[in-house]
């Protein structure tokens, strides 16, 4: 048996008619950086999500940038990061002259852990940085828990992004991600749960201040026309292609976010008790980016990638090092008593197929190799 991680076939397959009478429109009009599609677009996703902006550009980690860079982040700065997440939370400070500062997560949601973000701060003090900004992670597609980020935050004076790259979708306590924080960034990479057929990205805010700068610095950091620049901006312009396959995409993503519901139940209906499966706490809901289940130990682990390999079935390892570890940023600041969790996690979490379209019987049989 062979199968795809994520089955982006099956999803283009549902949506194709719509797909090619979207790309044929703009071949049409031949608009093809900042068409309308971009507008409608962004609209169409500030609704969806609750937010009063939102900004497409070129991709998650210009994102990023664009949100450090609105909230004047700058040398001497510390922002406060999860280590155990992609390099691109991270990578962004240091382009701004700032400096990252890793924070654990928690054993149970894989987010940030507030406890350790508290002495991550205290030491970020000591060592005569300016805290300034606090980035949770939605990790595979799950609400870090802002009702106890926030109020650290802010009595700290920190600003809040929320990096969605996975969890853009997901709700909290009745509120949808993309309108938490002061700027939620996320990705279109084709993987992610609303992914575009190459690279993009978008921020929401509900600050009329944040959403004019950000709309500037994309676009080289213009003002009231291309030749009048404003500030120092950057290119990262969301192409119109993308934003029609994205317009058609977006139509069906609630009911994506219900099939990949039925499917993380019946991993769990099946493999708890025998492996840790993901804790969705009450109030939450998960877009599910990833099924991550933790084995005892590595050794475990490696018995599992060894059975699902023989079987055909693909399988990741998000993620193998943590940040603090790799070479980029182990010279980086971090909490003072360590990450362990973020450590523990990299040797024994491994993902299974997620998609909406992962078939009940299908899916039977991935557990069953595993069990």
């Amino acid at each position: 048996m062979t199968m795809p991680f994520i089955d982006l076939a099956a999803q283009q397959a549902r949506i194709r008619n719509q797909l090619d009478s979207a790309i044929g429109r703009v071949l049409e009009h031949g608009r093809y950086i900042m068409g309308p599609e971009v507008k409608e677009f962004e609209e169409k996703l500030a609704a969806f999500c609750g937010a009063k902006h939102a900004l497409g550009c070129a991709n998650g980690t210009d994102a990023l940038s664009l949100a450090l860079m609105a909230l004047g982040v700058k040398a001497g700065d510390a922002v406060f990061v999860p280590s155990f997440t992609f390099a691109a939370t991270a990578e962004v400070v240091p382009f701004l002259g700032a400096t990252p500062v890793f924070v654990d997560v928690l054993p149970d949601t894989f987010n940030m852990d507030v406890e350790s973000l508290k002495r991550a701060i205290a030491f970020a003090k000591a060592e005569g940085l300016t805290p300034r900004c606090v980035i949770p992670v939605d990790l595979f597609g799950l609400s870090a828990d802002y009702d106890a980020i926030i109020p650290v935050a802010r009595e700290n004076g920190l600003f809040v992004i929320d990096d969605a790259a996975q969890g853009f979708g997901a709700s909290y306590h009745g509120r949808t991600v993309g309108a938490l924080a002061d700027i939620t960034t996320t990705s279109f990479f084709p993987a992610k749960p609303l992914g575009c057929y190459g690279d993009g990205g978008a921020l929401t805010t509900d600050n009329d201040e944040y959403a004019a700068l950000i709309s500037s610095l994309r676009n080289h950091g213009q003002g009231a026309d291309r030749y009048d620049q404003q500030r120092i901006g950057m290119n990262s312009r969301l192409d119109t292609l993308q934003a029609a396959i994205l317009i058609e995409k977006l139509a069906v993503f609630a009911d994506e976010i219900e099939e990949r519901q039925r499917v993380a139940e019946r991993y769990s209906q099946g493999l708890k008790g025998r492996y840790g499966v993901p804790t969705v706490p009450e109030g939450l809901r998960s877009t599910w980016a990833q099924y991550t289940i933790t084995t005892k130990s590595a050794a475990e682990r490696d018995e599992v990638i060894a059975k699902t390999k023989d079987a055909g079935i693909p399988t990741a390892i998000y993620y193998p090092i943590p940040l603090h570890a790799q070479v980029a940023f182990r010279d980086f600041p971090r909490d003072p008593n360590g990450l362990p969790v973020s450590d523990g996690f990299a040797a024994r979490v491994i993902s299974l197929p997620m998609h909406p379209y992962l078939g009940a019987q299908v899916q039977d049989k991935i557990i069953e190799a595993i069990l």
